[in-house]
């Protein structure tokens, strides 16, 4: 893992966490957090760990707000507005590295998602995507979904925020017995999420 980093951003300093494979870097995944959680949350780990190990590097961003201390999220313009300054920051830093994707969990995923054409993307990875507010499946969040890019959606069946369904280039995994943070087995979403990454050739193996 390299060092903790701080971007400057027009919201504020966000921070950048590395980690890069002993071996040469096939694809760029950058994971952004939760509203209230960390970059340290466990399926955000596990990815991570799993990604590193098949050829990858690992970015994981903390928005302003959190590296400030709040933990009620900033507008959803904010955030993708720091989401975007940091993306093009780690993109200038790995500039050798031929495919960027991006990702997150719960609201770090809505972030990926909406600002995945402008980052230059080539795919998005969304863990624990609300679908909806808890109880009110009428306020569906699916259309930031829908993006057109090759996208990996893991949710548990237990949500309450919901589970999306699959489309024509978003994959669905349900993980059975998990809730919104899922917790229960990491390693399990991790697994998905390196299936997912080596069936679009963006691991090394």
């Amino acid at each position: 893992m390299l060092p903790s980093e701080e971007i400057d951003t027009p919201r504020g300093p966000a921070r950048i966490d590395t980690d890069v494979p002993d071996r040469p870097i096939t694809s760029l995944l950058v994971l952004g957090h939760g509203a209230g959680g960390s970059v340290d949350a466990p399926d955000l780990l596990a990815v991570r760990d799993a990604a590193v190990s098949a050829g990858l590097a690992v970015v994981r961003v903390t928005q302003p707000y959190r590296v400030a201390g709040r933990r009620a999220p900033a507008p959803a313009g904010h955030l993708d507005e720091a989401w975007t300054v940091v993306l093009a920051a780690v993109r200038h830093r790995h500039a050798d590295v031929p495919t960027l994707l991006v990702g997150g969990r719960s609201s770090g995923a809505r972030v990926a998602c909406r600002t995945a054409h402008a980052v230059g993307a080539a795919g998005v990875l969304a863990l624990a995507f609300p679908l909806h507010p808890p109880g009110r499946p009428e306020r569906s969040r699916a259309a930031e979904l829908d993006t057109g890019l090759p996208t990996l959606v893991v949710n548990g069946d237990r949500d309450p925020f919901g589970v999306p369904e699959s489309g024509p280039a978003v994959q669905v995994v349900t993980r059975p017995g998990e809730t919104h943070d899922l917790r229960r087995d990491p390693a399990g979403t991790a697994a998905a999420v390196r299936d997912w990454l080596r069936a679009h050739g963006w691991t090394a193996d």
